[in-house]
């Protein structure tokens, strides 16, 4: 009989590598501010000459160093209806960025007496990084209402090269997130021009609003691409019931019919179930809510043994979450950073494969997550 490896080893040699395995399950990880004096960064994407391009809720957009120092706000915006939850808000670059230099950036857009919505723009960033041309705004959510809240706002590329837009239901208006004639409450899928992609679900619809992906959304403010290509997001829940999904074409996500949160104050919101033929359960739900924002996947070999997983933020809990995934289903969480003190609004993995987090503060940071060092050789 031949022995296995691992047996033939000496113990001491065995029990170390029992250690190296054990350690992937208690990696820790520590923050290190890249950059500070951010008045609320709402998101982050990376530039390919290694600068970071922010976004900060009350208007302003800038590209940060690598050491750190804080660029002019970069000019060109379009008006932008600032107050409460909504302003400029998510930013992503184009998949084929270093050729095009385009992106694409979403904002609360003002309307008649003071209204607005969520509205998707596109443009290019000059060679200086100080200047947004043609500037194009390619969606705009409709209707508009007179709320600064629940905006939703995160942008996501399909491998298709479609756009998918988180689009928040405006909290005064909960029951048209099961509108389909409504853009309230839902995620909505279209091609970079604006147009409407021939394959989405309610295409042909007089019923329907044809760019509409999933409906019976609350307030969507983390969404991300698996390492398989599929799309998933999360959205904040009322006093519980904070949720990750999986949305799929056509289907219906629940709210507010079903929810495992309740009214503000307390209360059962409608008939208080959480079930409903027809309706998505969740793939996780938060109960008491941790107020969830920002999402990304870790592809990198940055983190030993989290290959795969997927990290959340929380804006209320102000930490991140670790999420185990076992194909669709959620099978554990674990905090991370539970001292940072601060809201997480975003967390991206940058082209180094570190983690980068923002944190949504009147003087925010953006910061790298690291692994402390490996202790040298004997």
């Amino acid at each position: 009989m031949v022995t296995p490896s691992f047996l033939r080893t000496t113990p001491a040699l065995f029990c170390a590598a029992l250690l190296q395995l054990g350690s992937a399950h208690a990696l820790q990880v520590q923050p290190e501010v890249v950059a500070q004096g951010l008045q609320h960064p709402w998101a982050v994407a990376f530039l390919p000459d290694g600068k970071f391009l922010v976004t900060e809720r009350p208007g302003r957009m800038r590209a940060i160093t690598p050491d750190g120092t804080l660029g002019a706000p970069i000019q060109g915006l379009p008006a932008i209806a600032v107050g409460g939850q909504g302003g400029l808000l998510d930013v992503v670059l184009d998949s084929d960025f270093a050729r095009n230099r385009t992106l694409y950036f979403c904002f609360a857009e003002p309307g008649l007496n003071g209204s607005n919505s969520t509205a998707l723009a596109k443009a290019q960033l000059s060679p200086d990084e100080k200047q947004l041309e043609n500037v194009q705004t390619i969606f705009s959510q409709q209707p508009k209402k007179a709320s600064q809240l629940h905006f939703g706002c995160r942008i996501v590329e399909r491998p298709d090269g479609t756009l998918l837009l988180t689009l928040g239901e405006r909290s005064f208006f909960k029951e048209e997130a099961q509108n389909l004639q409504s853009h309230l409450g839902k995620i909505v899928r279209i091609h970079k021009d604006g147009s409407v992609p021939p394959d989405n679900p309610f295409v042909g619809r007089s019923d329907a609003l044809p760019e509409i992906w999933s409906y019976g959304h609350r307030s969507p403010q983390g969404a991300a691409l698996a390492p398989d290509g599929s799309f998933w997001m999360n959205e904040h829940g009322p006093q519980g019931g904070d949720e990750i999904n999986r949305p799929e074409p056509g289907k219906n996500y629940g709210w507010p019919v079903i929810t495992y949160g309740e009214n503000y104050g307390g209360g059962k919101i409608g008939a208080g179930i959480t079930h409903r033929e027809g309706m998505e359960q969740p793939a996780h739900q938060w109960t008491p809510s941790i107020a969830v924002s920002g999402m990304a996947f870790i592809t990198s070999d940055r983190y030993p043994g989290w290959k795969g997983q997927m990290v959340v933020g929380a804006l209320r809990a102000k930490r991140l979450e670790r999420i185990t995934l076992d194909g669709d289903k959620v099978v554990k969480t674990e905090h991370l950073l539970p001292n940072l003190g601060q809201r997480v609004r975003d967390v991206r993995q940058g082209p180094d494969g570190w983690l980068y987090v923002l944190t949504d503060e009147s003087k925010g940071q953006l910061l790298r997550l690291r692994t402390p060092a490996p202790a040298p050789a004997p």
